[in-house]
């Protein structure tokens, strides 16, 4: 990827995860970028296009920090740990990249094309975590897997909508604990 077009991208996931939906335009992004005008639309045509590259760019980051080997917690225990943690990690210190995620969830629900993008992320993260629940004794690993990611999917749109920084543990542990 070019260092241009990386740089476009980064300005509109920031516009989107600081002021949402509406601050995105080709434009705009030139601005946040300190790029020259029309850079963006070079690389995406269309605002359809750039929604589709930032789903994409999105994804790139979140999955870049994922170590799928470094994913095989041995006890209920560690997997609480490891799941506060990404929850932690994903509305601190990636909060703007997480509210722009969710800004491209919503948007999705009305453009087709822009939800198939996304389906990749959620297949990736159902990949890693059934096997493991599977491993710590799930009698239905698959609906276990979409209790946990339906419960912390809840979690970070409570913690990024309304603010709300409680303590997660105690919700992740009840559901894990009874999806096994």
């Amino acid at each position: 990827m070019t260092a241009l077009r990386e740089r476009a991208l980064a300005a509109a996931i920031e516009l989107l995860g600081t002021q949402g939906l509406k601050a995105l335009t080709h434009r705009r992004v030139d601005e946040r970028a300190g790029l020259p005008p029309g850079s963006t639309s070079n690389y995406f045509r269309t605002r359809e296009a750039l929604l589709e590259g930032v789903a994409e760019a999105i994804l790139d980051r979140e999955l870049r920090g994922i170590d799928p080997a470094g994913f095989a917690p041995q006890s209920v225990d560690q997997l609480v740990d490891l799941l506060v943690a990404l929850l932690d990690r994903t509305t601190g210190e990636q909060r703007v990249l997480t509210s722009a995620r969710l800004v491209v969830f919503v948007e999705a629900a009305h453009r087709p094309a822009l939800s198939q993008k996304l389906s990749g992320g959620r297949a990736a993260m159902r990949a890693f975590l059934e096997p493991v629940l599977a491993h710590l004794g799930a009698d239905d690993p698959q609906t276990a897997t979409a209790a946990v990611m339906a419960c912390a999917e809840g979690l970070i749109l409570h913690r990024i909508a309304r603010h709300d920084n409680s303590d997660v543990r105690p919700l992740l542990e009840l559901v894990l604990r009874s999806a096994l």
